[in-house]
């Protein structure tokens, strides 16, 4: 673990790692992830950022100077389904469309509780469709996400798979949330470990999010759903996590299904090392590998 992945690990336990959801709104939750995510993002020069506004999509689409507009990442951010925004996850979704070459779009997808499950699994096939209006052959498109948005990622290829639209070429899954009943051994042993969160808060979002529905609907709980036929997947998760078993029990579910995957399990990162990139190197490299194998996959 680098010094720069220990500091980041510091300021967040410190930041997040005691706080009760109980009696806390959402509100409040939602301000104080604001307060850190709120540094300024310093753009590009040569990117691109064009805002989508439609009757029922949102979102941007992020780009640089000479990409290759044939191939496009659709990416799904983070926040428990409860907080987010394409625009807060600008730091990764402009590294990622640097390394990946072509398009980043980001849908501005609804979020729990003014828009409970199924919104944002509505939301994502939308995005999808959109995608491929575009002209974008289904064999090169890319789809990413992290933490619940990850967790989404996975839903929308089983909803594809369902509907009987073409697949994307691959998934890559940054610590995804796919586990919404949050039963995960790893919940109970990293429960100290993990630097961000403490199981009570998952299940806190899990009950915005799913409301009266049984949290292992598959498209609330991909982990609980079909996983066979599905495009390559790469798992990108923390050895400390608490949603570390979210990633190794798909993993292993899908390769004993005689599908593709690949774990990549990260010595002591924080949750979403990525968001951090600028900082540390982990969240670097962690982003080039992403990209890489998308490329590996849509070439």
């Amino acid at each position: 673990m680098s010094w720069q992945s220990f500091l980041v690990n510091f300021f967040v336990r410190r930041r997040f790692k005691s706080q009760n959801p109980e009696g806390t709104s959402v509100e409040q939750a939602r301000l104080g992830l604001d307060s850190v995510s709120s540094r300024r993002f310093r753009k590009p020069k040569k990117l691109s950022i064009t805002s989508v506004r439609e009757q029922d999509l949102a979102g941007e689409w992020l780009r640089y100077k000479g990409t290759d507009e044939n191939k496009v990442c659709l990416y799904f951010h983070g926040g428990g389904y409860f907080w987010g925004s394409p625009e807060k996850y600008r730091p990764l979704t402009s590294r990622l469309a640097k390394e990946f070459g072509g398009p980043v779009f980001a849908p501005d997808y609804s979020l729990a509780p003014e828009a409970p499950y199924p919104a944002a699994i509505d939301d994502a096939v939308s995005a999808y469709r959109y995608v491929l209006e575009t002209g974008v052959s289904s064999q090169k498109i890319a789809i990413a996400g992290d933490s619940a948005g990850g967790g989404l990622a996975l839903a929308l290829v089983l909803a594809l798979k369902k509907e009987g639209l073409p697949l994307p070429a691959v998934v890559t899954l940054i610590s995804p949330w796919t586990d919404l009943t949050c039963s995960g051994e790893s919940m109970s042993f990293n429960g100290r470990k993990d630097p961000l969160f403490q199981p009570s808060m998952l299940m806190w979002n899990s009950r915005h999010y799913a409301g009266d529905n049984d949290k292992s609907n598959p498209y609330i709980s991909p982990l609980f759903g079909d996983l066979t036929g599905l495009p390559p997947i790469l798992f990108q998760v923390g050895s400390t996590e608490v949603l570390l078993d979210d990633s190794r029990r798909a993993h292993q579910k899908i390769s004993e299904q005689g599908g593709s995957s690949k774990l990549d399990i990260w010595p002591k990162v924080m949750h979403v090392w990525h968001l951090a990139a600028d900082f540390v190197p982990e969240g670097r490299r962690a982003i080039r590998d992403m990209a890489s194998f998308m490329n590996i996959h849509i070439n």
